[in-house]
C-alpha cells in the first residue's frame, strides 16, 4: 500500500497546531480513499477538527468530534500506519476527551491556553 505524500502533510499540520490547515488537507485524501484509509482519514481530521473548535471555545463541537474520530479510528483496528503510532494517539485522544467531557463552558478557554502552551494535543507519533 502506497501512502499519499499529502497524508504527511496533513500530520505535520496536525502536529504543529494548524488544525484548519489538516482539515483541509486530509479531506481531499478522505474524498478519495477507499476503507479503511477513508475512516482513518476521516478520523484524524474530525480530532483536528475538534481542536480547533477547542480553539472557538465550542466545547460541545470538540467533544462531540473528538469521540466521533476515536470511533471512526478504532473501526480500522490498525496500530500502525505510515510509520505512526495510532495506539499512543488514540491514547491522547481519550484523554482529552476525558477532559473535555468534565470541563464546564466557563473553563474553555484556559483549558484550550494550557493545552497550547503545554503542547499537549494528539500527535501522530513515529512508532
Amino acid at each position: 500500500m502506497t501512502i499519499p505524500e499529502t497524508f504527511f502533510v496533513g500530520v505535520e499540520q496536525l502536529n504543529t497546531q494548524q488544525f484548519y490547515a489538516c482539515h483541509d488537507t486530509l479531506e481531499a485524501l478522505w474524498f478519495e480513499a477507499m476503507e479503511p484509509e477513508k475512516s482513518l482519514y476521516q478520523g484524524i481530521l474530525q480530532i483536528a477538527v475538534a481542536c480547533y473548535h477547542l480553539s472557538n471555545e465550542n466545547l460541545r463541537g470538540a467533544t462531540i468530534l473528538t469521540g466521533e474520530g476515536l470511533r471512526r479510528i478504532r473501526q480500522t483496528e490498525e496500530e500502525v500506519y505510515g510509520g505512526l503510532n495510532l495506539v499512543d494517539f488514540v491514547e491522547q485522544g481519550e484523554v482529552l476527551l476525558a477532559s473535555l467531557q468534565q470541563l464546564t463552558p466557563a473553563e474553555v478557554a484556559t483549558f484550550y491556553q494550557e493545552l497550547q502552551a503545554s503542547d499537549r494535543f494528539p500527535r501522530l507519533n513515529p512508532v
